[in-house]
């Protein structure tokens, strides 16, 4: 594993930062563009002989209701990532989650990208920008955190903790508040923590 741990650090250093070249009008944040994330990072790897393999696994896909009223099909994918250097053979794998929400017959897609995006977010320790404050301005993709729930779990609006019931992220496990909960529940058809929310009108 040397030598493709050796490149990949190479890959780690040129991929430190993707810039926010993405804006969301209606929350007013700018935010890093699944295209770019994506895009350096393929860049990076080619560039040091890694070729990259992605596997996705369907996790779970559902019907949602809408605030307004709207039929949209929610998907959950995890993907696995295995990087192979070109030169020596050696291998090893990442993997990432990602939800996508759409009407018609893109939540998968959306899905599969987001998963993607976070997953070499996550492995590379991409950073995106300053985060100044963790509140309702905090960054759509600085504190991803993967899902340690099973599929039937992630099914679950209310997570039971080992002290307490606890209102929780659909998408990472996070604790959230009852009003971030409600108007979650109401925009999205479930419970997901800003960072959550805003990761999912990006990949919109």
């Amino acid at each position: 594993m040397q030598k493709i741990a050796k490149k990949f650090v190479e890959v780690m250093r040129e991929c430190s930062h993707v810039a926010k070249n993405g804006t969301n009008d209606f929350h007013r944040y700018k935010y890093a563009t699944s295209a770019d994330v994506i895009g350096k990072v393929n860049t990076a790897l080619t560039k040091h002989g890694i070729a990259s393999v992605v596997t996705p696994a369907l996790l779970s896909i559902q019907e949602v209701t809408t605030a307004k009223g709207n039929t949209e099909r929610l998907a959950t994918v995890e993907v696995t990532v295995t990087l192979i250097d070109s030169e020596s053979g050696e291998s090893f794998a990442i993997k990432g989650l990602g939800s996508g929400q759409d009407a018609g017959d893109k939540a998968l897609a959306k899905a599969q990208t987001m998963a993607l995006k976070y997953c070499y977010m996550a492995s590379l320790v991409i950073a995106t920008g300053d985060d100044p404050e963790a509140d309702s301005k905090t960054d759509d993709a600085m504190h991803f955190k993967p899902s340690l729930e099973t599929p039937a779990q992630i099914d679950n609006s209310v997570t039971r903790t080992k002290n307490a019931t606890k209102l929780v992220c659909h998408d990472c496990g996070s604790v959230i508040s009852q009003k971030v909960a409600d108007y979650s529940k109401a925009k999205f058809g479930r419970f997901l923590c800003l960072d959550c929310q805003r990761a999912k009108k990006s990949a919109a």
